[in-house]
């Protein structure tokens, strides 16, 4: 595998903060990795997927994707970057109520016509809810909801998608079918950077469990076997409880 995502040395500090968000975090993600990144409300977790995705900048040191320092481009390249680089998806799905599930897909679509309608269709037929395309969002359940989400963030076939706690609207259920979805999308070659508070879950499905408190990575595990993960999920439980 080769490299897709370097942070180097990153610290963020908001206005008016004492300490930063992040304190001097350097990571190295490669293509095809499904890595997890976790920790309690407030670790910087979600900051540092912001940086990922040069939805901020940071205060000192660089980050880098596909070889690309994003500390180098301004803003109109920062939306191209994102465009052609990013998928997003939320822990609310942020569909348009007054859009289909299929015009939802396509709204961030850079093709045009029918190749555009042909990808969604395809994508929508792929996460197995082909026969809901022509329904609006209030006629579907949160885990079709989400499902449809993830579609349009894969629609320009993103090198890189951002998954920012994706299963925390959704009951356990729905949430596991979801994971199992991202877990498939990785196994097909797409390379997923996972925000989750919840341990077991980023155990469960992600190769890598990234551990992040108070700014800085505290841990850093690739999971090889199922035995390993059950036993990050009581080690990494046992660290938060301590703290």
């Amino acid at each position: 595998m080769s490299e897709l995502v370097r942070l180097t040395e990153v610290t963020k500090v908001y206005q008016g903060g004492i300490t930063g968000a992040l304190n001097g975090v350097s990571l190295l993600v490669e293509k095809g990795e499904f890595t997890a990144i976790m920790g309690p409300s407030g670790s910087g977790k979600s900051t540092l997927l912001n940086l990922v995705a040069g939805l901020d900048r940071p205060t000192s040191g660089s980050v880098a994707v596909g070889g690309m320092d994003l500390g180098k481009l301004g803003e109109a390249g920062l939306a191209r970057f994102r465009r052609d680089n990013i998928g997003f998806v939320f822990q609310f799905f942020y569909l348009l109520p007054n859009l289909t599930s299929l015009e939802n897909v396509l709204i961030p679509a850079q093709l045009k016509g029918s190749e555009a309608t042909a990808r969604a269709r395809e994508l929508l037929g792929q996460l197995g809810i082909q026969d809901i395309a022509d329904r609006f969002p209030a006629r579907l359940s949160g885990g079709q909801q989400q499902r449809v989400a993830i579609a349009r963030a894969l629609i320009n076939s993103p090198t890189l998608l951002l998954a920012d706690e994706p299963t925390g609207a959704l009951d356990t259920h729905t949430g596991d079918q979801v994971m199992e979805l991202l877990g498939q999308l990785n196994r097909d070659g797409q390379t997923i950077l996972l925000v989750t508070h919840d341990a077991k879950l980023a155990t469960r499905h992600a190769a890598r469990v990234i551990s992040v408190m108070d700014g800085k990575i505290v841990d850093d595990a690739r999971l090889e076997s199922p035995e390993r993960a059950a036993s990050e999920v009581i080690r990494v439980r046992s660290e938060e409880a301590s703290r």
